[in-house]
């Protein structure tokens, strides 16, 4: 029974903002990194609280979402309503700083964020949620009607506002929302600035446990090569691709749009995103540079899909370009001397909390991959 109560104290720190919120960030430069990645982080934690206040009736001086945006200057413009199960999985937030703020201090800020939440794994949630999460494993999300309204609030903040100082934030299954959101919308000329943190990465080719299994680095460097030979040559047998990418291809029109994507290793749900970029750096370092840009572009599960037949949608995670941010925290350390996997690390290593600790800068490291 304590630790039940426990448990639900826990939860209930974590979302009130003077409890667990980056109080160190009274003054904001909006060109640091770091204070950039905290705010889009604690954007998208105030629509988990949101919605949390909506199940657990917290109203009035009981509701605990609005400091997560308000201590930063920013208002609730639009909440995002699920038309299945009438929860909150969205807001679109203005930014409305002090008059007497200074101007070279907000002129990189944010006009508006719009921001997805993650997976709520409760009774009034947690069904379509994990709906949801079944659709982006089929890569069918983009059909879905969360999709659609989390699209249109985009492109209408767009149209209303023109695509300068407009940002996407999301978690989890929200950056899966918001990446397939910047994807879309790069692919018109429009590139907005994204931050997507533990965005899911699902591949039969790239599942965590393999590397696991496999420890010689030798032996996993082998066998990605050999996906990379299998994959480029079935796409010229399927699509009739040459070596030389063409310029109206989709995937070329993406390069141009560089999203931040923040993963943690131990995390299984986003971390085959570190081995997706290193193996495309380390084919270009051994010459193959040629056979993985074809690679890169396609989807070996699906153009075996296609191969028999059966129509299938490019996954989510192809991507040319990414800033990629990695937090390589104690929590790998610990699982890897353990072996463990509990439900608390899993937590930590896929919690949102963790991109706004104060020195967490002091362990980041963040890459730049430009496709070109």
């Amino acid at each position: 029974m304590s630790e039940g109560i426990d448990g639900v104290t826990q939860r209930v720190m974590k979302d009130i903002f003077n409890l667990s919120g980056p109080l160190h960030l009274t003054t904001l430069d909006w060109k640091n990194a770091d204070h950039r990645r905290s705010v889009a982080a604690c954007l998208v934690h105030g629509v988990y609280v949101l919605e949390r206040d909506r199940q657990k009736n917290r109203q009035g001086p009981h509701a605990l979402a609005s400091p997560w945006w308000n201590f930063f200057h920013f208002q609730l413009n639009k909440k995002l309503v699920d038309v299945v199960d009438s929860s909150i999985f969205g807001v679109i937030y203005e930014f409305k700083p002090p008059s007497s703020g200074c101007m070279h201090l907000i002129q990189d800020a944010p006009k508006y964020v719009i921001a997805f939440r993650g997976t709520i794994m409760k009774r009034d949630s947690g069904w379509q949620d994990l709906r949801l999460d079944l659709h982006f494993i089929r890569n069918w999300l983009h059909r879905t009607s969360r999709f659609e309204i989390a699209m249109g609030a985009v492109q209408n903040v767009v149209a209303r506002c023109g695509d300068l100082n407009i940002w996407i934030a999301g978690h989890s299954l929200g950056s899966a929302i918001g990446m397939l959101a910047g994807k879309s919308m790069a692919r018109t000329g429009v590139f907005l600035e994204a931050f997507l943190f533990n965005p899911p990465f699902f591949s039969l080719t790239h599942l965590p446990f393999l590397n696991e299994i496999i420890r010689n680095e030798k032996v996993k460097h082998m066998l990605r090569i050999v996906r990379s030979l299998v994959t480029a040559r079935l796409a010229v047998v399927m699509k009739g691709h040459n070596q030389r990418p063409r310029s109206d291809d989709p995937f070329i029109a993406l390069a141009a749009w560089v999203p931040s994507l923040f993963v943690h290793p131990a995390d299984h749900i986003c971390s085959a995103y570190i081995n997706y970029f290193e193996h495309r750096k380390y084919m270009e370092d051994i010459g193959a540079e040629a056979i993985e840009r074809l690679a890169t572009q396609n989807s070996l599960p699906n153009l075996c899909l296609k191969a028999v037949g059966r129509e299938s949608d490019d996954p989510l995670h192809l991507l040319p370009s990414a800033s990629l941010t990695v937090n390589p925290s104690r929590a790998v350390d610990f699982q890897q001397a353990h072996g463990i996997h509990k439900w608390r690390d899993f937590k930590q290593v896929h919690g949102i909390h963790q991109w706004w600790s104060p020195d967490l800068h002091l362990h980041l490291q963040s890459k730049l991959y430009q496709y070109s």
